[in-house]
């Protein structure tokens, strides 16, 4: 494999951005990355993507929810990840509230499969509603990168049509 092929943005357009995302402790680490990304480059956020990972718990929705003051001292001294206590704190507040969506909803996809064909301002609207630290910029991003909204790839691009036969939730016809 070639350092192109091997370079983590190009590991992540071709196998990520914009693919369909199965489980709700996934959408919930992808939303925490991209949460994090804010203010900086997304490459930093991948090269840390396992640290993220390992140290959220594997992305579990339910052990996050329940982060203690402990927990909170323990990210903010982890040096594999982005040391910030509003992000970390995001991350700890948006689990319960995905708690409260799955018992209303029965999962976090659910939820958000509720509100396919939505613009991208009624989507910021609604997570600005349930959620912190999700602006325009990471509810778009967000939603592109889970399949929620086009745009993560455009037609001309190989992986657009990968993406369009596996049914992307944005090609989803809500009428």
């Amino acid at each position: 494999m070639s350092l192109e092929e091997d370079h983590p943005h190009r590991l992540y357009h071709d196998k990520e951005y914009g693919f369909p995302i199965g489980s709700d402790d996934e959408l919930f680490g992808r939303l925490l990355l991209e949460i994090n990304q804010a203010g900086l480059s997304w490459i930093t956020i991948l090269k840390k993507q396992e640290n993220f990972k390992n140290a959220y718990s594997n992305f579990s929705i339910e052990k996050v929810a329940n982060y203690t003051e402990k927990d909170i001292d323990r990210l903010l001294n982890d040096s594999g990840i982005i040391r910030n206590r509003l992000k970390v704190g995001a991350a700890i507040h948006n689990a319960k509230a995905i708690l409260d969506l799955q018992k209303e909803h029965g999962s976090f996809e659910a939820f958000l499969d509720q509100h396919i064909g939505y613009e991208l301002a009624d989507w910021v609207k609604l997570f600005k509603k349930h959620f912190n630290f999700t602006g325009g910029e990471i509810c778009n991003e967000f939603l592109m990168s889970s399949s929620y909204l086009p745009g993560a790839h455009d037609e001309n691009c190989q992986i657009y049509k990968e993406i369009a036969s596996r049914n992307p939730k944005w090609m989803i016809s809500t009428k």
